[in-house]
């Protein structure tokens, strides 16, 4: 069923590995690498079919890098559509504080920038480090989400695929902007209450709970990928 809340948006997907409780990484916060080969290269699988990749400030601050397509049959399948090599990489902030010597601002990828009028003013004559800037206007939670897509959508964004972290997938799913999930259940569990989770922010009620639909469970080893679609009935 198509989004109640616009038409013509880019088509989003997240996709995040967790443990077996839930978290995405553990309580200090550091680049979770719990996930199998088999995961890495299903997430590379979801990336080459994006137009844009999208992902917060703390996603690019704790891993330094992001994901790329570097497998060659991928690379080819992308030309055989009609698309670049690699999709454009965004990473949302609405101060985009970031430190210019992460090893994302040498990764050859074309880099976007989703912030506010605030986090644009110090990256606007830097165009080494960003081919874009997108200017949104701020809302409660930082960003509004409706005038970044429209924007999206107007520069030929047709798929999204999002790789975290938690408030920005809890931001999305507020704004009724996910179609689909890919979630990977990692044979490990982490603990901790203030380590992060798929869906951070302030939470849904059981009333206003976001519904899936499953899709598909497929286990590879030691790990479950689950598929769900968003339900808007």
């Amino acid at each position: 069923m198509p989004k109640t809340s616009a038409i013509n948006q880019p088509h989003t997907t997240v996709v995040l590995a967790m443990s077996a409780d839930g978290k995405i990484a553990d309580v200090t916060r550091s680049p979770a690498r719990f996930s199998s080969s088999a995961d890495q290269a299903h997430l590379e699988s979801q990336v080459a079919l994006a137009d844009g990749v999208l992902f917060g400030a703390g996603t690019l601050r704790a891993y330094g890098t992001t994901r790329s397509v570097s497998n060659s049959q991928l690379q080819q399948q992308r030309k055989q559509r009609g698309l670049p090599i690699q999709p454009v990489q965004i990473v949302c902030s609405r101060l985009a504080q970031f430190d210019p010597q992460l090893r994302f601002f040498h990764q050859n990828v074309p880099r976007w920038l989703l912030t506010t009028e605030a986090g644009a003013e110090p990256w606007r004559d830097k165009s080494d480090y960003f081919e874009r800037i997108l200017v949104v206007n701020a809302s409660s939670d930082g960003i509004n989400w409706h005038d970044a897509y429209q924007q999206l959508n107007q520069l030929g964004i047709q798929r999204l695929a999002v790789l975290g972290g938690g408030n920005l997938v809890a931001s999305l799913l507020a704004a009724d902007l996910i179609d689909e999930l890919w979630f990977t259940v990692c044979p490990l569990i982490l603990g901790g209450a203030a380590a992060p989770t798929p869906v951070e922010g302030t939470g849904f009620s059981e009333q206003l709970a976001k519904r899936l639909e499953l899709l598909a469970v497929e286990r590879v080893d030691q790990e479950l990928f689950l598929h769900y679609r968003l339900s808007r009935e």
